[in-house]
């Protein structure tokens, strides 16, 4: 049996989280100010930001489907990454088991929070086993690390495999989803009711064309997202993030037009650099990137860069050698990395 109880560390269970001013009055209309010592001037910058961001999360519930309560906001998904270790994991004890190639920060996340970071390779198609990353976990094993559409690689995990880790690990699976509006498979959002083990990581940074703002959405039972919301700290979302997102959300149906033409560059990109001799392979993607095996990933990088084009090098990425990682751009983008590399 699942039991959230068992898997977060107990210093954090018993945690009295820190009370801020905002939060002691909530529920009550209030004009008068002088609790939280804020300067009185300098409107609408001087006030401390609604610690839960309440008008976002009423936003963003009808635009994801799922409850307020139900959902973590924080600063990038890496907020939330952090916390997953923070909450669940004690340091020099527990390990997690992720997918490899996949998102560096969970790494990265793991070795700042001294746990250990066990890693099952993907297969030539850049798919996982269920029951080799499920053979990889011990009783010490309290997160399952996965990413659909997965990063570096593009493609999005099979669905089948990644229930049946979230139906047979008893610890916490996370499936982010940062590159999930490009894609065609359906978010696992709508299994979160059934599994109280899951967790989903999306953002703003992709789709919704704001990197800048650092927002990042997490979405659990709300008995995950309440032990969240204690960690945290207190005001980790700023107003004017808030209020972007608030701008960002009040339109979808241009986030929708974005989507459609990024979707055709990138059959459009891909199609082109199929025929290009300094590409060995063209690796199927879901999100707005895709990766490609060259001759010389190296001197072809190092060749853009002096022509002032920036792609991604993964080449020392595990199954991803002489690979670069290209982001879909513009047209006129597009066009010139296109034509620098024909004359490669």
């Amino acid at each position: 049996m699942f039991s959230l109880e068992q898997l977060v560390r107990p210093n954090i269970w018993k945690l009295a989280p820190y009370s801020s001013a905002r939060d002691e009055y909530s529920g009550h209309e209030a004009h008068v100010f002088l609790d939280a010592n804020e300067n009185p001037y300098n409107a609408p910058y001087n006030r401390y930001p609604d610690p839960l961001q309440r008008e976002l999360k009423s936003v963003l519930k009808k635009v994801k489907g799922v409850p307020e309560d139900m959902i973590f906001l924080g600063n990038g998904s890496d907020e939330a990454i952090d916390l997953a270790y923070r909450v669940f994991c004690n340091p020099g004890v527990d390990n997690v088991v992720a997918i490899a190639p996949s998102y560096g920060m969970y790494k990265v996340c793991a070795d700042i929070n001294d746990i250990e970071y066990r890693t099952v390779l993907l297969d030539e198609h850049y798919q996982f086993s269920a029951d080799k990353l499920l053979a990889a976990c011990d009783a010490h094993t309290k997160i399952i690390w996965l990413c659909s559409p997965n990063n570096p690689t593009g493609n999005s995990l099979d669905r089948d495999e990644m229930l049946k880790v979230v139906n047979q690990f008893q610890g916490i699976v996370i499936i982010d989803e940062a590159y999930i509006d490009f894609a065609q498979q359906l978010s696992m959002r709508q299994e979160l009711p059934t599994h109280p083990n899951l967790i989903i990581l999306q953002t703003m940074s992709k789709a919704w064309g704001s990197a800048a703002i650092r927002l990042g959405m997490a979405f659990a039972s709300k008995d995950i997202i309440a032990i969240y919301n204690k960690v945290k700290y207190p005001y980790n979302v700023n107003q004017l993030t808030q209020q972007q997102a608030l701008t960002a959300l009040s339109d979808p149906f241009e986030v929708d037009k974005w989507v459609r033409i990024l979707l055709d560059e990138r059959t459009r990109l891909m199609q082109a650099f199929t025929e290009l001799p300094i590409v060995q392979e063209v690796f199927p993607t879901d999100a707005n990137f895709f990766l490609a095996r060259m001759t010389d990933a190296q001197a072809i990088y190092d060749y853009l860069v002096n022509e002032g084009i920036i792609v991604r090098n993964r080449t020392r990425v595990q199954l991803c050698q002489n690979c670069l990682r290209i982001t879909i751009g513009s047209l006129s983008e597009n066009n010139e990395l296109i034509g620098a590399l024909r004359k490669y």
